[in-house]
């Protein structure tokens, strides 16, 4: 039965970048832990909620594209992945009652829908929405860059702007209040405005960062860091972001000890 110890003003958890099957188990376990510590009545996943490498369009930039029957099975597993990690949030978000759920698409999601595009007829089944299940699971869908406004708080995947002070340019730019997934690194910047202090803020990921899960990058190292955003809203629209870090599966949370290694 869903608990009813939900606060009566507006709390949200913010998950970015899960990537599953290439998730780190530990920090997912940690978030899930963390949701049933905080309770919130909002959830949002900023999107890449899976890896999508079968439908990616750089996947054969140095080879022939076999037929069709022989991605489809992959992308199948890919699918399948995405959906039993999402519900496994989706189960924690029943138990508290969280029934408003957001789903960012995210740029490896968008594979799908391009995958799509080339095989108009497949959209039934594997247009990401739908593959995701998301009307079925109860989930309101922003299509990949929109942006998602709860108060004076805008929400999306990422990417519009980058530079090595990213949330810098996004808050010069959008002259507002952001929070993104995308980049996987942890960040922060304030800046002021006619109308008070705008902030952009960068959640990091819930990827697997280790070098074999990215052997893309050439072992090259990156500034990629664990993390979930819990978010506050006052009556006016006004919020409160804490950005949660989590090394190595852990994180103290209000004062308590949230180990996802266990």
């Amino acid at each position: 039965m869903a608990t009813k110890a939900v606060p009566k003003h507006k709390r949200a958890v913010i998950v970015p970048d899960i990537h599953f099957p290439e998730q780190d188990d530990a920090a997912i376990n940690c978030v899930l832990k963390a949701i049933t510590l905080v309770k919130p009545n909002i959830f949002v996943c900023l999107g890449d909620i899976g890896e999508f490498h079968s439908a990616s369009g750089w996947r054969y930039k140095r080879q022939k594209r076999p037929p069709l029957e022989f991605i489809l099975p992959e992308i199948d597993e890919d699918i399948k992945a995405a959906n039993e990690g999402l519900d496994l949030f989706d189960k924690v978000l029943k138990r508290i009652g969280c029934s408003e759920r957001y789903m960012i698409e995210g740029n490896h999601d968008a594979w799908l829908n391009s995958f799509v595009e080339e095989h108009p007829y497949l959209a039934k089944d594997y247009l990401f929405p739908n593959a995701m299940r998301l009307k079925e699971r109860g989930y309101k869908y922003y299509p990949y860059g929109k942006y998602l406004r709860i108060g004076k708080l805008y929400i999306y995947h990422g990417g519009h702007f980058s530079s090595v002070y990213h949330t810098r340019a996004h808050a010069l730019n959008l002259g507002k209040s952001v929070v993104y997934g995308h980049l996987h690194d942890i960040q922060r910047h304030s800046v002021t405005h006619v109308d008070g202090a705008h902030a952009g803020f960068s959640l990091g990921c819930l990827k697997d960062m280790s070098d074999e899960a990215n052997s893309w990058l050439k072992n090259r190292k990156t500034n990629w860091g664990h993390a979930f955003g819990i978010v506050d809203w006052f009556s006016n629209g006004d919020f409160r972001l804490d950005v949660v870090d989590i090394t190595k599966g852990k994180t103290f949370l209000w004062g308590k000890l949230i180990d996802g290694n266990t």
